[in-house]
């Protein structure tokens, strides 16, 4: 994954003050578990697997490693307040389909961090040379989902039911879709080819 091609760390100011990226590394292990470790239990049901498990988040660890998994984490005074994550399966049917999976703390919330952060996780994808992206969160997540449809995802599937919390109770999950290649398309059939670069 070329992920070399943007340089960190990054910072940017929003409402919740500088905010600093940096790419996760297995050195932030205990950070991040950490910040997962406080996530209402709602804010992970999108997540294929409850990142606030130690095992889940040294298996993650080996994923980015292995090259899977490229994670932004947003910093704030020292303490990880955001995750953001571009996960392909370069063996898989799908190797040129990326999901971009975003999260931030509570604490940050409506201050412009989720969505500073989702830009960045985009401008990772869109140079990662991937052709389309998806993304997927609760049906309730309103303010996540307006961010992507800012960025140009447009809803593709609904899943009924398909996610349970620890109470039992179920879930819609919303799935967003970003035709990427077709937007470079038609970016260079205007003569805007580096648009879509970082």
């Amino acid at each position: 994954m070329s992920s070399d091609r943007r340089s960190y760390p990054r910072r940017v100011a929003t409402e919740a003050g500088e905010i600093e990226f940096r790419l996760m590394s297995p050195a932030d292990e205990a950070a991040v578990l950490a910040f997962a470790q406080k996530l209402p239990v709602h804010d992970l049901l999108f997540l294929p697997r409850d990142i606030s498990e130690p095992k889940v988040l040294t298996a993650w660890i080996k994923e980015i490693e292995r090259g899977a998994i490229t994670s932004v984490l947003a910093w704030k005074d020292g303490t990880v307040v955001g995750c953001g994550t571009l996960v392909r399966d370069p063996l898989s049917w799908s190797p040129h389909v990326g999901e971009i999976r975003s999260v931030v703390s509570s604490e940050v919330r409506g201050q412009g961090v989720g969505r500073a952060l989702s830009q960045e996780t985009f401008a990772l994808a869109l140079g990662s040379g991937l052709e389309r992206l998806v993304v997927q969160m609760t049906v309730d997540q309103t303010g996540a989902i307006a961010i992507f449809e800012g960025l140009g995802f447009k809803a593709e599937a609904l899943l009924r039911e398909h996610v349970k919390d620890k109470a039992g109770k179920s879930h819609d999950i919303v799935v967003l879709g970003h035709d990427v290649a077709q937007v470079r398309a038609q970016l260079e059939a205007y003569g805007l080819a580096g648009a879509v670069q970082h």
